[in-house]
């Protein structure tokens, strides 16, 4: 089980929100635990559903707008 801290930062845009939530909303299709806060969003499953997890925002966000996206990966517990 790992977990990662993800922020995603569409560049050049007016429409941020959009873009993020269309992101996050690709995470529907994988088996991930996702908590949205404010700033950033936590992701907790097995290695592969992580990965797939970030692969999905990074891909949905970078279809609709130039995208920095900030992780942070740990497999401690807690």
């Amino acid at each position: 089980m790992i977990t990662a801290e993800v922020a995603l930062y569409p560049q050049k845009t007016t429409n941020a929100s959009q873009i993020i939530n269309s992101a996050l909303d690709s995470l529907q299709q994988h088996n991930v635990q996702a908590q949205v806060g404010s700033m950033s969003t936590r992701l907790q499953g097995t290695d592969e559903e992580v990965w797939a997890g970030l692969k999905s925002l990074f891909d949905q966000a970078k279809a609709q707008s130039e995208v920095n996206m900030v992780v942070t990966i740990s497999n401690c517990a807690g």
